[in-house]
């Protein structure tokens, strides 16, 4: 079974097309990025995954119920918005509490305080949210999110305005979380970020989904040249002309010096032939590099592209 998998869905405000025919799919228990320029049309697609918003066409499933089912799929979601609101005069106990009641949550004092724990505010439980910093309201929120063990978890930015200290903190929650099988959509601006926590991404761009796939995928669908950086022992002239001859077959250019080489590949899988060729010319080889494109590259590059088009 998918976590979510949408059929030509498409939303429109008037006659502009926010979200046109998109179907996505994605599995059940990965971390899932999705991103966008802003404009691009992804809130408004997960306005419609968690209910704040119909589509006017098209259709989806969460969980495998279909979007009329949606108090089940609400039981079986939780959600972070990019802002969430809180009673200032409350302590963290207390929202949760509240919500908990809201949701017809049969939870116990010490449950919440368990859900506490997880996000690290067990030391909070009683101080009230208006003593709070950014980073604490972002853990409470996913606090909130997460009370009822769902299934599916979405996160609008779940480390925007948050210090570096609770960044790590909230990480290593989105990767427990994770690691009990619940499936998480994860919106971020942090490009680092999602290369690093998301198993597959998809890049949303004027209403479409431009991409999709995890990062080797990613990097397969960019085309550009892979650059590999050796250090190596000192090359005379006439080696260093007898070297670029020799990997001029497997490198699109490069760069030879007396030290170091650069080559720029459209594989990496090339290295190996690289090092046999090294050895064979009795080249000692110190250190070598290889330099991904990030996924910043890669989305600012299929902008670019689509800009053009």
């Amino acid at each position: 079974m998918q976590a979510i998998t949408t059929h030509n869905l498409t939303k429109k405000y008037g006659k502009k097309t926010v979200v046109n025919h998109i179907n996505l799919s994605v599995k059940k228990g990965i971390i899932f990025g999705f991103l966008g320029r802003n404009g691009a049309g992804k809130s408004t697609f997960i306005n419609m995954m968690t209910g704040l918003a119909k589509p006017t066409s098209g259709s989806f499933e969460i969980l495998g119920h279909q979007e009329s089912a949606r108090k089940d799929i609400q039981r079986k979601m939780g959600v972070l918005p990019d802002y969430s609101s809180f009673y200032e005069n409350d302590t963290a106990l207390d929202h949760l509490t509240y919500f908990s009641k809201i949701l017809q949550l049969s939870l116990s004092k010490e449950e919440l305080r368990q859900t506490l724990i997880k996000v690290g505010l067990e030391d909070a439980a009683n101080v009230k949210i208006k003593n709070f910093s950014f980073g604490m309201k972002k853990k409470l929120g996913i606090a909130q999110a997460i009370m009822n063990q769902p299934e599916i978890l979405f996160l609008d930015e779940p480390t925007s305005g948050v210090d570096a200290n609770s960044v790590l903190t909230i990480h290593a929650l989105i990767k427990e979380i994770a690691s009990t099988g619940t499936t998480i959509f994860l919106t971020s601006h942090n490009l680092d970020e999602v290369e690093k926590l998301c198993d597959e991404v998809a890049i949303m761009n004027k209403g479409v989904i431009q991409t999709k796939g995890n990062m080797d995928q990613l990097r397969a669908q960019y085309q550009q040249n892979i650059a590999i950086y050796i250090k190596h022992s000192i090359l005379s002239e006439n080696q260093q002309i007898d070297l670029k001859k020799e990997l001029s077959f497997l490198a699109e250019s490069s760069n030879i010096t007396s030290t170091y080489s650069e080559l720029f590949v459209k594989d990496e899988k090339v290295i190996p032939e690289i090092n046999r060729i090294l050895v064979n010319n009795l080249i000692d080889v110190y250190r070598i590099e290889v330099d991904q494109p990030s996924l910043e590259e890669i989305f600012l590059h299929l902008g670019e592209d689509r800009e053009s088009a």
